[in-house]
């Protein structure tokens, strides 16, 4: 009887034992899935330019309930997107390398949006960070600032079933002109690599990456 007793605390054990373990591994395979999903996304959006990652906003913030617009090209006053839940948000679009931080100039067009669309809240959306001087403006002008690891968690969130590559692959950079000849730049691809190469090749061999940082043109208010 003592051993029936024995045994079956052995087996209660073993069950206890074995749930927690297959709870800790079902944790960590959820958190690799998750971190390989921000790993797998990142590096694509660092590779957008301004117009891909507006897009890829415009579909990440869908997928989080909201009903974002992307404004047009030029004349935007500010805004990049202008998107509705509860309230109307102006959100300012960033994409830089992420190891340049946006300056408080960003803070000062999106809260010029703001007033410009009669929206509710501004925000900056990067996927870099910010400087001390964007940061203090923000909280004095009330501006939501979404960084790089926000940015992360926002797709953690998604867990979407976009990627980013697809917007990278599929759609097409904002025009530009070659610096050298004035002729359009076209979308190339070379050993894997997708570049802007100019239209007049072979007699211009201008290229730049499509992320390249252009300075965008806006209305003064």
């Amino acid at each position: 009887m003592d051993n029936f007793i024995t045994s079956i605390g052995y087996f209660l054990v073993f069950v206890i034992v074995f749930k927690g373990a297959l709870l800790l591994y079902q944790t960590l395979r959820t958190r690799k899935y998750q971190k390989a999903l921000l790993k797998a996304d990142m590096p694509y959006i660092d590779k957008m330019d301004g117009r891909q990652f507006e897009i890829y906003l415009q579909i990440l913030f869908r997928h989080l309930g909201y009903h974002p617009e992307v404004t047009k090209q030029s004349g935007d006053f500010g805004a990049d997107l202008v998107m509705k839940r509860d309230e109307k948000i102006v959100v300012q679009a960033k994409r830089y390398g992420y190891k340049n931080r946006v300056s408080l100039s960003a803070v000062q067009e999106v809260y010029g949006a703001k007033a410009y669309y009669r929206a509710n809240q501004a925000w900056v959306v990067t996927n870099s960070y910010f400087t001390k001087q964007a940061k203090e403006l923000a909280a004095a002008c009330d501006v939501t600032l979404v960084d790089r690891a926000d940015l992360q968690k926002f797709i953690n969130e998604v867990n979407p079933v976009f990627k980013a590559r697809e917007i990278f692959e599929n759609i097409t950079p904002e025009p530009r002109k070659c610096p050298k000849c004035g002729q359009d730049l076209v979308v190339r691809d070379g050993n894997g690599t997708r570049f802007l190469g100019c239209s007049s090749f072979p007699a211009c061999r201008h290229t730049e990456k499509i992320n390249k940082e252009v300075s965008k043109s806006r209305p003064s208010l």
